[in-house]
C-alpha cells in the first residue's frame, strides 16, 4: 500500500489519477468515472470541510465496532462491496472540476503531514493513527482506480 504522506508514493497515485478521462470506464460496478472521483472526495470532505453530518453516538459505535478494521485495515476490499449512504453518488458530475478537487486533497494531505494525522479525531470511527489515516486514504483510492484500470 503506497503511503500518501510521501511524496514519491503520492506522485505515483497522482500519475495514475492523471491517466484517467472522461471516457474511462470502470471494470466493474456502476458508477461513471466522474461519479468515482466525486465517491473519492467525500472522505476527504469528511475530513478537512463541514459539508457531512457526524453520525450519532449510537451511530458512531457500530461503525467503529463494525467497520473501523475493514475500513482501516490492510485487507483490500471486495469489488461491488457494500458502499455508505454518504458516499453513494448518484447524480453527475463534472470529470475536470472532480478530479481537480481530489488532487488538491492528496497535496493538502501530504503537505500536513503524519504528525498532524496521528490521533485526529475521524468522521466516522473516533482518533485513528496516522498510519490508520493513510490506510483508509491509499486503501480507497486504490480501490477505485484499479476499478477503473489505471
Amino acid at each position: 500500500m503506497k503511503n500518501l504522506f510521501l511524496e514519491n508514493d503520492l506522485n505515483y497515485t497522482k500519475e495514475r489519477i492523471h491517466k484517467l478521462t472522461p471516457e474511462t470506464k470502470g471494470l466493474w460496478g456502476k458508477m461513471q468515472v466522474s461519479q468515482m472521483l466525486a465517491h473519492c472526495n467525500v472522505a476527504y470532505e469528511m475530513t478537512y470541510e463541514n459539508k457531512r453530518p457526524k453520525p450519532n453516538a449510537f451511530k458512531k459505535f457500530l461503525l467503529k465496532t463494525f467497520v473501523k478494521k475493514a475500513v482501516v485495515g490492510p485487507k483490500p476490499y471486495q469489488k461491488n462491496g457494500r458502499t455508505a449512504p454518504e458516499f453513494i453518488i448518484d447524480s453527475s458530475k463534472n470529470f475536470e472540476e472532480e478530479k481537480s478537487r481530489l488532487l488538491s486533497y492528496l497535496d493538502k494531505t501530504m503537505h500536513l503531514g503524519e504528525a498532524h494525522f496521528n490521533n485526529k479525531e475521524s468522521h466516522s470511527f473516533g482518533k485513528l493513527t496516522s498510519k490508520e489515516w493513510n490506510v483508509m486514504f491509499s486503501k480507497h483510492l486504490d480501490h477505485h482506480l484499479n476499478q477503473f484500470g489505471v
